[in-house]
């Protein structure tokens, strides 16, 4: 049977491995230093950036919610904010979901 396959047979049992208990961590710290600079990062920037954003939008910015709805503000509060959508039509919004604020003039142009 041994002619073209060798035939396989048992070892002893070999010692247990004693490794230095830092190399058995590199792995699961490597992937965390990963993570945290293609993930979690550029995510808490953005979430940054939009929080400025936000905080600095005034009566009269044309904005876009993250539905898609392009309007004109008109209000501000707290929590809400109010935005002309169409020629005396106006919705309450609340200020997270504002996607991007537009260059002025979009809405003519849209």
């Amino acid at each position: 049977m041994g002619l073209l396959i060798q035939d396989a047979w048992a070892q002893g049992a070999a010692p247990a491995a004693q490794g230095d208990p830092l190399f058995s961590m590199l792995p699961l710290a490597l992937v965390f230093v990963v993570f945290y600079f293609f993930l979690i990062r550029p995510q808490s920037k953005r979430q940054k950036e939009h929080k400025e954003m936000v905080s600095k939008i005034a009566v009269g910015d044309e904005i876009v919610t993250a539905g898609g709805v392009l309007g004109k503000v008109t209000e501000l509060g707290e929590q809400f904010v109010e935005v002309e959508v169409s020629a005396g039509v106006r919705v309450k919004i609340q200020r997270h979901t504002i996607g991007a604020v537009m260059p002025k003039g979009t809405i003519k142009s849209a």
